[in-house]
């Protein structure tokens, strides 16, 4: 489900047509005899990253294929957002399976095949608290990220001086300026080229912290339109990045390295802190890290803010010409419990299927991280990961798009936090029409 993280990359719609024949794709999977000794050939968009590889998706495309007889998957790479395959479908080019949550503005059209909860029940679903579109379920919730939490390093803040993570907002602010001092760049956030998406992670935690632990509804009133980005809150929240930014904070380099070399960078200890979701500890545990923590980013209170987006995970497009199969090998796929451990092992899921149990060798960092998601569940601590939600309160397609440049203008300074308000406000209003 880690593709979630990317919905903040786009395509503009001039180019669509063009991208989309672009797309790479091959056949994956071993095809198996159908009873009519027809095989039925399935597309299938996925989108490649560093922890989920080519060989990665081709692995577990086999795997569910080999569970429904009589279906050749035929691999698509390409971008796995919302707006993308909107304009895949406008254009007549959409696959029959799309491999992450891209249901919102296209489910509300009919593009996408609905499954009942009988369904998702049989298969060994368990969590039906996310990612449905006026009740109806669309994708297949198998499990559960956190979008974003703070990584910090836990060397660097020990040469700082620093023996604990923050509690606070306040203590966040003066471990950065502890940190600052010591020659240590305390935050690394960036995200250059195609990869601006994941500059959005700092202020999608201080809107958690600030605006969500107070009124987790929030979105959906502002869906609703009845709270604006202008008022009090969320601007006071773009303003501690800003001024984590203007206050020389983050790693000067950080805004122009694509997402891969951010990883990198904060693994090569170039800064103390690294917002960014929960797959990271895929990456951490497989660098055998033990020098790596985690922590919620904190209130001014002291509650520290988890982003939880349960996935709504896999869209069938409804007119496919082989549906209920298509959701047959959806099913199977998401459910099938080596991509589970996959999941976890590569990409730091919490899973929410019956009767699943994580594998023994997980990281220490995965197992920090789990421990502390499954703490704050069960005091009722979390709140929505914003950025990421697919269902009812979801941003508006394409408005994510919008709200990355602005982000990119509100940490270079180019616009105050009270113009990347109303900017945000202006767009969202387009895009809602």
């Amino acid at each position: 489900m880690r593709t979630q993280r990317r919905r903040t990359r786009y395509v503009i719609l001039g180019s669509v047509a063009a991208a989309a024949l672009a797309l790479t794709g091959c056949t994956a999977g071993a095809p198996a005899s159908s009873d009519s000794g027809d095989d039925v050939t399935l597309t299938f968009l996925v989108s490649e990253s560093p922890n989920l590889t080519p060989e990665y998706w081709d692995a577990a495309i086999k795997r569910a294929s080999e569970k429904v007889p009589g279906v050749t998957i035929k691999k698509v790479v390409g971008e796995n957002t919302p707006a993308y395959a909107q304009q895949l479908f406008a254009s007549g080019q959409a696959p029959d399976i799309f491999a992450t949550g891209i249901a919102n503005g296209l489910a509300q059209k009919g593009e996408l095949a609905e499954y009942t909860r009988a369904e998702l029940e049989a298969a060994g679903i368990t969590d039906f608290t996310s990612g449905t579109i006026n009740g109806k379920f669309y994708g297949i919730p198998t499990g559960a990220q956190a979008i974003p939490l703070v990584y910090y390093n836990k060397d660097l803040f020990a040469k700082a001086g620093i023996s604990a993570p923050p509690k606070t907002y306040a203590e966040l602010r003066d471990d950065s300026a502890k940190l600052k001092a010591a020659g240590i760049a305390p935050f690394e956030i960036g995200g250059g080229g195609k990869d601006t998406w994941a500059t959005v992670f700092a202020l999608n935690a201080a809107v958690a912290a600030d605006v969500l632990i107070a009124d987790p509804a929030w979105f959906v009133k502002r869906e609703k339109n009845e709270v604006k980005f202008t008022d009090p809150a969320f601007v006071g929240a773009a303003t501690k990045v800003a001024n984590l930014m203007k206050a020389g904070y983050g790693d000067p380099d950080a805004m122009t390295r694509p997402y891969a070399d951010l990883e990198q960078a904060f693994l090569g200890g170039k800064a103390a802190m690294y917002p960014m979701g929960s797959w990271f500890t895929a990456a951490a545990d497989k660098a055998k890290r033990t020098d790596i923590g985690v922590f919620g980013w904190p209130s001014d209170g002291g509650k520290a803010a988890i982003p939880v987006v349960t996935g709504p995970g896999m869209n069938v497009n409804a007119k496919s010409k082989n549906v209920e199969l298509a959701k047959k090998w959806s099913l199977a796929f998401a459910t099938d419990k080596k991509n589970l451990d996959e999941t976890v092992i590569t990409d730091g899921g919490v899973i929410s299927v019956k009767g699943y149990k994580i594998p023994d060798d997980v990281g220490p960092l995965y197992k920090e991280m789990a421990d502390g998601y499954a703490t704050a569940a069960a005091a009722k601590a979390t709140v929505p990961a914003w950025g990421n939600i697919t269902g009812d309160g979801a941003l508006p397609p394409g408005f994510n798009d919008l709200m990355t440049a602005a982000n990119v203008d509100l940490l270079t300074g180019k616009k105050t936090p009270k113009q990347f308000a109303q900017h945000l406000d202006e767009q969202y209003a387009a895009a809602q029409k």
